[in-house]
C-alpha cells in the first residue's frame, strides 16, 4: 500500500510538473524576483577542519577540493559561540545568532527542576485518553514541537516560490512546512524515544551498566538461551509495559521442543548453539516474521521490526544485528531501533510521504538523528571496524538520496549535511596522538590512516558533485566547525563547589543531575557542553542571584577566575577564555542561554561527569574513551571551512552569512532580523 501511494505520488508529480513550473514562473515574475543562479548546492561536511584540508591539499591528496578552491574560494568559516553542531547548524539555517534562534547546546536545564532536557525538540505526553478496562485509548496525538526559533532560509525561499531539497540538516525535527522537501536529522529519536539506545546480549555473568545502551543476559535453557528485543513503552495500557519481540538464534535454524516450550511460556525466544563452534560460525536469527543469516563480524543489514501494542496497533522500526562472537561467550549487538522511514511513528519528513518515497527508491535507511553508534564504540561493545562499517553504510545511504535530490532540482536550492566527517574524527583522533589517554589498552596502529582516508573519500564526493554543476549553479562546501584533541576533561561543577559558588546538601558532592545540590546556597552551575548558568532569581525555580547588577558582577567574577585556568598536573592552561553571555548572544532569547560560554583550550573539554551534573573532588581527569577528538573549545580555535566555485568578496566569512548569501543569489530580500551578510557581489546583469 505504501508503495502504491508512493508510485501514485511520483506519477502525479511528473504530470503536474509543467503546471507547477508555469505557475512558479508567473509568481516569481509577479514578485519581481530575478534570480542570478539556477541552483545553489550546499554540501555540508560536519566537522571538516580547514587546517587538515589545507595540509592534505598541499600534499596533493585532495585534488577536487583544490580545483574547487581554484575556481572560486577556500577560507576559514567562523563558527558559533559555543562551537557545537546544533547551535552552529541552526545559525547556518537562519542567519542569526543563538540569541535569536534559541539553540545554545544539545541539552538545556529545565529551570523548574534543573534537570537536563533536549534543547531542540519538545515531545509531549498524551494527556487525554479514554479508559476501557486495561486499555487507554488516546484522544488525539502527542505534541511534537521544534524549539528552534527564527526562520530557515529555505522557508523564505519557499515563500518566494523557490523550491528546496533539504536533507539531514541538524535541528529540523519535527520538519516544518514549506515549499520544498525535507528529511529531518539530528535529534530525531529512536523508537524508544531516546537519542539512541543499543542492546548488547551476552551469556557472561554479571549486570554491567552501559552508557547509551542496555545489556540483556542470555539465560541458558538446555542448549539454548532466552532473548528478546526491547521496544517502546506500550502507551495503550495503564502500566505502559515495555513492548518486546522474541527472537531465536540457531546454527542450523532449528530449536528443540524444550526450548520452544520455554519460548511460549516466557513470551520470548530461545537461542540455540550448534555443536561445533568456530570463530566464523554462521547462525540463523529467527524473528516472528522472517529468518536472517548472521556471520561473526558482519552487520545484518536493515531488519524490519514490528512491535504489537494491541487493538491492532503496530509500531514499526528498523535495526541492524551484528554477531560479535560465539566463544568463549555468545555476544550479539543490536543497533538502536530507528523509526521506519516507510511507516515512521513520528514525523520525520515534509511532505510526510517523502521519507516513504526515498525508502522505496533506495531501500531502508538510517533515520536516527545521531545514527552512528558512538556509545557502542565508547563502551567497547563495538570495535573500530564495526563502527567504520556502520558509519560508511549510513554515508552511502545519504549519498544516494542526495544525488537523487540534486538531479531532481532543476531550479532552487539543494542542501545536504553528511555526518561521517564529524563522527569519525570524534572516534579516531586518538590514533594521531600517541600520548592520548584513550590509547591505554587499545590498538594504536591499525587505523592511523582513517581520518586521512576520510578526507580523501570526501574529496571524491566533491569531485562527483562538481561534475553535476552547470554554468548558472553555485556550489558551496561548508563545515560547522573544525576539530581538536579531547585528552583532558574539566568538571566545572566540581570547580564551582570547591570555590564556593555551588553547595551540596551533605558537603560531600553530588551524583548525576545535581541530586544532592543545595540550591538555596548555590549561585552558579554547569550543564551541557557549552557553559555556566547563574542560579538566577525569577528564572530558576530556586534562584538566589538577583538579576541586574549582582548577576553582572558574578558573571565577570567567574570569567576572571576561569580565564587561563591552569591544569597543574599537565602544566597547561585548560581554559583559554570565558565569554559573557550578554556579549555573545543578542536577541529575544539570549537570557535562555548560558551566562558564560567557556572557551576551553586545545586538548580540553567539559568532562563526561560534569556535563551530567556530577559534583566531586575531581576537577581535571583524563579522557579515556574512544571519543577522543572534539570541538567544544574556544570557537576561535576551531573555525569551519568554506569552499566555493565563486569568488567570496566579503571578509571574514562565517556560518551566519550562509542564509543571507543564498537569499541574495536568488534575489530574495534579506529580512532585517538576519545578522549575517551576503558573501558574493551579485552580477545584476546576469
Amino acid at each position: 500500500m505504501v508503495f502504491f501511494f508512493a508510485f501514485v505520488a511520483a506519477v502525479l508529480s511528473m504530470l503536474i510538473w509543467p503546471v507547477r513550473a508555469v505557475y512558479r514562473f508567473i509568481q516569481v515574475r509577479r514578485l519581481g524576483i530575478k534570480p542570478q543562479v539556477d541552483r545553489v548546492v550546499i554540501l555540508g561536511l560536519d566537522g571538516l577542519d580547514p587546517k587538515r584540508a589545507q595540509k592534505l591539499m598541499d600534499q596533493g591528496k585532495l585534488p577536487h577540493f583544490q580545483a574547487l578552491a581554484g575556481q572560486g574560494s577556500f577560507s576559514n568559516l567562523a563558527t558559533t559561540y559555543p562551537a557545537i553542531s546544533p547551535v552552529a547548524w541552526s545559525t547556518f539555517a537562519t542567519g542569526v545568532n543563538p540569541g535569536k534562534h534559541a539553540i545554545f547546546d544539545f541539552l538545556m536545564p529545565d529551570r523548574k527542576t534543573y534537570l537536563p532536557v533536549l534543547s531542540s525538540t519538545h515531545i509531549g505526553k498524551m494527556d487525554r485518553v479514554l479508559k476501557l478496562g486495561r486499555w487507554r485509548i488516546p484522544l488525539g496525538r502527542p505534541e511534537i514541537r521544534l524549539l528552534r526559533k527564527s526562520v530557515p532560509f529555505w522557508k523564505i525561499l519557499g515563500d518566494h516560490w523557490i523550491f528546496s531539497h533539504v536533507l539531514r540538516v541538524p535541528i529540523t525535527f519535527p520538519p516544518e512546512k514549506f515549499y520544498g522537501a525535507e528529511l529531518s536529522a539530528m535529534c530525531v529519536p529512536d523508537l524508544k524515544g531516546s537519542q539512541g539506545t543499543f542492546t548488547f546480549y551476552t551469556t557472561a555473568a554479571g549486570d554491567k551498566k552501559h552508557t547509551g545502551g542496555v545489556e540483556i543476559k542470555l539465560e541458558r535453557h538446555g542448549n539454548g538461551f532466552c532473548a528478546y528485543i526491547p521496544g517502546p513503552e506500550n502507551s495503550l495500557t495503564e502500566k505502559q509495559e515495555e513492548l518486546r519481540i522474541p527472537f531465536t538464534l540457531a546454527r542450523n535454524g532449528k530449536i528443540s521442543r524444550k526450548d520452544a516450550k520455554v519460548q511460549r511460556r516466557k513470551g520470548i525466544g530461545a537461542v540455540q548453539l550448534g555443536r561445533q563452534e568456530g570463530k566464523n560460525s554462521g547462525f540463523d536469527l529467527k524473528l516472528p516474521d522472517r529468518t536472517l543469516h548472521l556471520e561473526v563480524g558482519k552487520f545484518s543489514g536493515w531488519v524490519p521490526l514490528c512491535f504489537k501494542a494491541g487493538l491492532g496497533i503496530k509500531v514499526r522500526g528498523i535495526a541492524q544485528f551484528r554477531l560479535l562472537r560465539t566463544e568463549p561467550e555468545v555476544e550479539l549487538y543490536l543497533s538502536p531501533v530507528h523509526l521506519d522511514p516507510e511507516s515512521p511513528a513520528m514525523p520525520i519528513s515534509h511532505p510526510s510521504i517523502y521519507s516513504m518515497v526515498l525508502a522505496k527508491l533506495q531501500g531502508p535507511y538510517a533515520t536516527l538523528g545521531l545514527a552512528e553508534d558512538t556509545w557502542g564504540l565508547n563502551e567497547r561493545v563495538l570495535d573500530e571496524d564495526a563502527f567504520l562499517e556502520m558509519t560508511y553504510t549510513h554515508h552511502a545511504e545519504r549519498e544516494t538520496m542526495f544525488f537523487h535530490a540534486l538531479r531532481r532540482t532543476r531550479q532552487g536550492a539543494c542542501v545536504c549535511v553528511f555526518d561521517a566527517t564529524d563522527r569519525i574524527q570524534h572516534m579516531f583522533h586518538r590514533y594521531e596522538e600517541a600520548a592520548h589517554p584513550a590509547n591505554a589498552g587499545k590498538d594504536t596502529k591499525k587505523h592511523k590512516q582513517v581520518i586521512e582516508d576520510l578526507y580523501v573519500r570526501m574529496d571524491d564526493l566533491v569531485g562527483r558533485v562538481m561534475k553535476e554543476m552547470k554554468k548558472r549553479d553555485v556550489l558551496l562546501v561548508v563545515s560547522d566547525h573544525g576539530f581538536a584533541s579531547f585528552a583532558r576533561g574539566v568538571n566545572l561543577n566540581s570547580w564551582l563547589w570547591k570555590n564556593g559558588y555551588l553547595a551540596c546538601q551533605d558537603g560531600k558532592g553530588s551524583g548525576e543531575y545535581f541530586k544532592e545540590v543545595d540550591w538555596s546556597k548555590t549561585r552558579a552551575y554547569m550543564l551541557g557542553l557549552g557553559g555556566i548558568y547563574l542560579n538566577l532569581k525569577g528564572r530558576e525555580a530556586k534562584g538566589i542571584v538577583e538579576p541586574g547588577a549582582e548577576a553582572d558582577a558574578l558573571r565577570k567574577e567567574l570569567a576572571a577566575k576561569l580565564q587561563k585556568l591552569p591544569d597543574d598536573k599537565r602544566g597547561a592552561i585548560a581554559i583559554n577564555d570565558a565569554f559573557l553571555g550578554p556579549d555573545v548572544f543578542h536577541g529575544p532569547y539570549r537570557d535562555q542561554g548560558p551566562d558564560l560560554v567557556i572557551g576551553y583550550n586545545l586538548g580540553y573539554r567539559a568532562s563526561w561527569e560534569g556535563v551530567l551534573g556530577v559534583v566531586n573532588d575531581v576537577v581535571f581527569d583524563d579522557n579515556e574513551k574512544s571519543w577522543s577528538g572534539d570541538h567544544c573549545v574556544d570557537p576561535r580555535l576551531v573555525p569551519g571551512v568554506i569552499f566555493s566555485n565563486r569568488k567570496i568578496e566579503a571578509r571574514d566569512p562565517g556560518l551566519i552569512d550562509l542564509a543571507p548569501t543564498v537569499l541574495r543569489l536568488f534575489d530574495v530580500p534579506i529580512p532585517q532580523h538576519m545578522d549575517g551578510k551576503p558573501l558574493f557581489e551579485v552580477d545584476r546583469e546576469g
